[in-house]
C-alpha cells in the first residue's frame, strides 16, 4: 500500500510537473533525488516504515512547498511590478569590478562576485551554489563556496540537472535556479519553523536540459563523456562557448548560440516550458544577461565584456547590492527594464503564452500545477491568438507523448 507522500510525489512526476528542484529530501528523510532514465533529477520514495500522522504531515508539507504542485507569486508592499521581469524593489545594469571574475562569469560575474564578497567580508560562512562535478566533469553538482578560488571555479552557467538544496546549511546564502529558490523560500515560510529564508540569489533561466543532452553534445564534438576532464557551458568571456577537454587530448568547442539554441535548449524538461517564473521572483537578488541588440532589436551574441541586469526583489536584496557596490565589488548603474525585456525574447514569449500552454496540457488530460499571482488569465485574454497556437501545439505534443 502506498503512502500519502508517495502518491503526492508520483502525481507530480507522472504529470511531468517535477522541476528537479531537489528540495524533496529536506521535506522528508524518505525522499531522495535520482537521475531518471531520460536524464533529469527526480524524487523517489524509500520503502521505509512511517507513522500515519508523520506521513500525512510530510504529504501536506510537500503540497505547500513543491513548485510542481503550486506556486504563488511573492508580493511585498515595497515592490514595483514589471509585466515581463516581475516584481522588484530596484534594478540596475552591472558587472563585477574584478576583471577575472567578470570574465569567468556567465555575463557580468555579479553572482560570483557577491558569493566571494559575502564570504570574505564575514557576512556568511559559505555560499551554496553549483559547479562542475569533480569525479565526472560532464555533470553538475552542489558546491559550498568558502574561498575566492571556489567562487571562481563555480562561475558560469551549468545547463544540466542539479539540486543545490542541502539540509546541513540552510542558513547559508543560496544561489539557484528560480524553481530551487521558490522551493527554498516555500520551505522556510510554510514549514512551520517560522524562520526567515536564507539570502536567496537567482538568475534568469530558460530551462534545464537533460544530462543526456550534454553527453550527446560532447560526443558530437568528438569526445567521450567518460573521458572529459573539464567542461564549461558558458563564461570565460561573454557569452562564452561550450568547451570541453578530455584526458586523451580531445578538445571540443561550440558557440553559445549553437550549443544552447540548437542543441541543449531543445532538450529542456517539460515543466520548464510551463514555468511562470523564469526570472527568479522569489529571490532577494536576481540577475540575467543584458544583451546588446542589433538594429532590429534582437539580442546579439558576439563576444564582449559581460553585462548583467541586476534586480533587487526585496529590501534585503537592495541593501546587499548597495553595500557590495559601496565596497567596490560590483559596478551598478541605472537601467530601464523595458530595454532588458526587449532583449529577453524567450522570457517575453513564455510569459505571454503560458496560459495557452497550460490549457493545452489540461485538454490533453494532464494535471497542471496551480499558479497564482502571475497574471496568467490576463495574458491569455490579451494575447489570444498566440495562446491558441500555444495551446494547440502543447496539446499535440502532450497527446503524442502519451501515445
Amino acid at each position: 500500500m502506498t503512502t500519502k507522500l508517495e502518491r503526492a510525489v508520483q502525481r507530480v512526476v507522472r504529470a511531468e510537473n517535477c522541476a528537479g528542484c531537489g528540495v524533496c529530501p529536506l521535506i522528508s528523510d524518505r525522499l531522495e533525488m535520482e537521475l531518471s532514465d531520460d536524464g533529469f533529477l527526480r524524487p523517489s520514495v524509500r520503502d521505509t516504515p512511517t507513522d500515519r500522522d508523520d506521513d500525512a504531515a510530510e504529504a501536506s508539507l510537500f503540497a505547500k512547498v513543491c513548485p510542481g504542485m503550486r506556486l504563488t507569486a511573492r508580493r511585498l508592499p515595497e515592490q514595483q511590478q514589471h509585466p515581463i521581469l516581475g516584481r522588484y524593489v530596484e534594478a540596475w545594469q552591472g558587472w563585477a569590478v574584478d576583471e577575472e571574475i567578470r570574465r569567468a562569469g556567465s555575463s557580468g560575474g555579479v553572482l560570483t562576485a557577491l558569493s566571494d564578497w559575502l564570504v570574505s567580508s564575514g557576512r556568511a560562512p559559505a555560499v551554496r551554489a553549483s559547479g562542475m562535478g569533480a569525479e565526472r566533469p560532464t555533470t553538475t553538482v552542489s558546491v559550498r563556496i568558502t574561498t575566492r578560488e571556489e567562487a571562481i571555479a563555480s562561475a558560469g552557467s551549468r545547463y544540466a540537472p542539479v539540486s543545490n538544496a542541502r539540509r546541513d546549511d540552510e542558513p547559508d546564502p543560496f544561489v539557484g535556479k528560480p524553481c530551487e529558490v521558490s522551493a527554498m523560500h516555500n520551505l522556510a515560510t510554510q514549514g512551520g519553523s517560522g524562520s526567515e529564508p536564507p539570502l536567496l540569489l537567482s538568475f534568469f533561466c530558460a530551462g534545464t536540459p537533460s544530462q543526456k543532452a550534454t553527453d550527446r553534445l560532447v560526443e558530437e564534438l568528438g569526445g567521450h563523456a567518460d573521458r572529459v576532464s573539464n567542461l564549461r557551458y558558458r563564461g570565460d568571456g561573454w557569452p562564452g562557448s561550450f568547451k570541453f577537454s578530455t584526458s586523451d587530448g580531445v578538445v571540443g568547442e561550440m558557440s553559445y548560440q549553437m550549443s544552447w539554441g540548437k542543441r541543449l535548449g531543445r532538450e529542456v524538461q517539460l515543466r520548464c516550458k510551463i514555468c511562470p517564473d523564469g526570472t527568479g521572483e522569489h529571490a532577494d537578488i536576481a540577475v540575467g544577461d543584458y544583451w546588446d541588440a542589433d538594429e532590429n532589436g534582437f539580442p546579439m551574441f558576439t563576444e564582449a565584456f559581460g553585462n548583467s541586469v541586476v534586480i533587487a526583489r526585496t529590501q534585503r536584496g537592495a541593501e546587499i547590492l548597495r553595500a557590495a557596490s559601496e565596497d567596490g565589488v560590483i559596478m551598478l548603474s541605472s537601467i530601464d527594464l523595458d530595454d532588458v525585456a526587449s532583449v529577453q525574447p524567450l522570457q517575453k514569449l513564455r510569459r505571454r503564452t503560458i496560459g495557452g500552454r497550460l490549457v493545452g496540457r489540461m485538454i490533453g488530460g494532464v494535471r497542471i500545477p496551480r499558479y497564482r499571482g502571475y497574471g496568467i488569465l490576463h495574458r491569455l485574454a490579451t494575447n489570444l491568438f498566440d495562446n491558441v497556437r500555444a495551446a494547440a501545439g502543447t496539446f499535440a505534443r502532450t497527446v503524442g507523448v502519451r501515445q
